[in-house]
Formats: structure tokens, C-alpha cells, sequence
């Protein structure tokens, strides 16, 4: 059976429920009852590690029976394993829900496989709904159930001959204030922002997440990569978290590191170099590039040796959006199905 309007607009609905709840060391979840007609019966979100999981947050807003018959609409597959909550899957079976519709399958070797035990139970399950948009709320925590590593996402600006900065180095400013504000709302959106040390020394970054001159609510933790001492007095020291700081050249090792922090997405925004070393190391799951109709010519690339040496090594990408901001263009893209795993 086909995933029905009424369906499809919970989905949505969900997605946006997803969104309430606090990025951590379980996915942002959301999901809608509805009745056997289309309408919705309650809604819920998973609020965060220990507490009642989506599925289960919405059902408990139903007096017993009511779910009879129901269909859950949910961002993603019900779990099938009992951790400190039991398993979802089970807690609509035993409601006595006739259908499930979900956006993403989970990829958790323990938590996994709730749709087929449904489906043993008789419940009508299809999947698959908005994936797309599903994965963008929780690519974090999917990229490190998968990887074991944070979700990398590298940010650069450029004018439109692929400069990064004029000859003499200044690059204040590239784009203007519509793409400078879409930044500062993608860094509270990461765990973490990382740079290296050349932009701390040349730039003294603040690394926050600013709506104008005032923080934003969220804010990610600063990391600074390379072997240059941090001055004392630097801006980023005076960040409302804690900066981390790695004297290695090892991508790789400091992924590892942060993920074992909980971290599961950063933002990498700390000029050509480091940017050209995650696209190298085939650590970047998405590319930010913000496009400036401006031509400044020169040596100040946006990205310098990422490991192409031939047309045939080239790192192919999918866009997944274009997005007009003022003047300037911003290009969201992932690496291409052939090269996964490889930008």
C-alpha cells in the first residue's frame, strides 16, 4: 500500500518533531499517530538519552485502545533492542497499531530490524518516506553509527574564479551579509567547528555562532588543529566552551578523538589548507561552498592539492541544493555515489 497524502504530511510533521529534541548520543526522532481516517491522534519526540523514545512519548499521550487500528508515522525505523527503554517496535505491537510508516532504516547492529519484527507481528510496514530529509536531521549520529567517526561537513568561500582570499591575503569579506549569517546558523547546527592554527593566527577567530552581534542559543565546541602555539589572549580562548586543541596532522586520530567526546558533527571552516587536507583524506560527508560574484585572480586558492592528479581522480560530487543568498550563490553537495566515502 502507498504511502498516502495524509501520510506523507505527518511525515513532515514528524521530521519537524525531530527537530526539538537535543543532538546527542541517540538521534533526533519524531513521530505522529493517526487514526485508521488520516487524522492525528498524538505526537511525541525522543527528548533525550533515558527518556521515553519517539514512538512511545506519543503513545503515551493516548488512553489505552486508542492506538487500535492507528498508524505511526515515524522519522525513523522503530527499534528492535532494550537498552535503557525497551523496544519500540514492541510498544506498537502491543498498542494494537496496524500500520508504520518510516522514514530511514536503522543502522545499529543491536537496534536494528524493528520493521521486520512488525512485520512477523502483522503490522503493514513501509519505508523509505522523506528519507532525504530525514537524513539531513540526524546525518550526525548516522555517519557515526556507520563510520564511528562525527559527520564532517567542510565550508569554504570563494569568489567566482575560486579564490579564497586576494594576493595580499585579505578576505573580508568574500560574500556578504546574507551568506555570513547562513554560516553563523550552520555552525549552532554542528557539535563542534574546527580550524587550524594558521586561521587562528592570521584571523584570531571568535569560532561562536552569532546572530548579529549576540550569541546564538547553540554553540559549538572549538577545535584548533596544528603544531603553532595558540597565543593566550587569542579570541578563541574567551569561547563559551572549552576549545580542543591537536598538535597533529593526523584527520583521522582527531576524528576519533572527538566522537569519543560524543561528538557526531563538526564544521569545517579553517581556510584552504585544512580544508583541502579532509577533502584529501576523503573525510568530507558534504561540501558547503559559498560563491561570490567576484573575480580576484592570484595564487590564494579556495582549495589547493587534494590528491587529483588526472581528470580520471577526480572527486565527483552531488549537489544536493543551490541556494541564493543576496548576491551570493551556496552550493550544498555530497560526494557522488562513486566516489562515497572518498571527497
Amino acid at each position: 500500500m502507498a504511502v498516502d497524502a495524509n501520510e506523507r504530511k505527518a511525515m513532515t510533521r514528524a521530521l519537524e518533531l525531530a527537530a526539538l529534541g537535543p543532538r546527542g548520543v541517540n538521534p533526533q526522532v519524531g513521530a505522529v499517530i493517526l487514526s485508521p481516517e488520516g487524522d492525528i491522534l498524538a505526537e511525541g519526540w525522543h527528548h533525550g538519552a533515558g527518556t521515553p523514545h519517539a514512538e512511545v512519548d506519543a503513545l503515551s499521550k493516548l488512553a489505552r485502545g486508542q492506538a487500535e487500528g492507528a498508524t505511526a508515522v515515524v522519522t525513523l525505523e522503530p527499534c528492535n533492542h532494550t537498552g535503557r527503554t525497551g523496544p519500540c517496535a514492541v510498544a506498537l505491537i502491543e498498542a494494537g497499531v496496524a500500520r508504520v510508516v518510516y522514514a530511514l532504516d536503522d543502522p545499529g547492529a543491536l537496534s536494528g530490524g524493528g520493521a521486520e519484527r512488525l512485520r512477523a507481528a502483522g503490522v503493514e510496514v513501509e519505508g523509505g518516506e522523506q528519507a532525504d530529509a530525514a537524513h539531513h536531521v540526524i546525518d550526525g549520529w548516522l555517519t557515526a553509527q556507520r563510520l564511528g567517526r562525527p559527520h564532517v561537513t567542510v565550508k569554504w568561500a570563494q569568489s567566482l574564479d575560486g579564490r579564497a582570499a586576494a594576493d595580499d591575503g585579505t578576505s573580508q569579506w568574500i560574500t556578504g551579509p546574507d551568506a555570513r549569517a547562513d554560516v553563523h546558523r550552520r555552525r549552532a547546527l554542528a557539535d563542534a567547528i574546527v580550524v587550524g592554527t594558521g586561521t587562528v593566527l592570521a584571523d584570531d577567530p571568535a569560532l561562536t555562532a552569532r546572530a548579529g552581534d549576540d550569541l546564538l542559543p547553540s554553540q559549538p565546541v572549538p577545535v584548533v588543529i596544528g603544531s603553532r602555539e595558540t597565543p593566550t589572549d587569542a579570541a578563541v580562548r574567551r569561547h563559551p566552551h572549552e576549545p580542543l586543541f591537536f598538535d597533529t596532522r593526523d584527520l583521522h586520530q582527531v576524528l576519533a578523538d572527538l566522537h569519543a567526546r560524543g561528538i557526531q558533527s563538526v564544521f569545517v571552516e579553517g581556510g584552504p589548507t585544512l580544508a583541502s587536507a579532509f577533502v584529501a583524506a576523503g573525510l568530507a560527508d558534504r561540501v558547503l561552498a559559498y560563491i561570490a560574484p567576484v573575480l580576484l585572480g592570484g595564487s590564494r586558492w579556495a582549495l589547493t592539492d587534494i590528491g587529483v592528479s588526472t581528470i580520471g581522480e577526480a572527486r565527483r560530487l552531488t549537489v544536493d541544493e543551490w541556494v541564493p543568498l543576496g548576491a551570493d550563490l551556496l552550493a550544498i553537495a555530497h560526494p557522488a555515489v562513486e566516489n562515497e566515502g572518498v571527497v
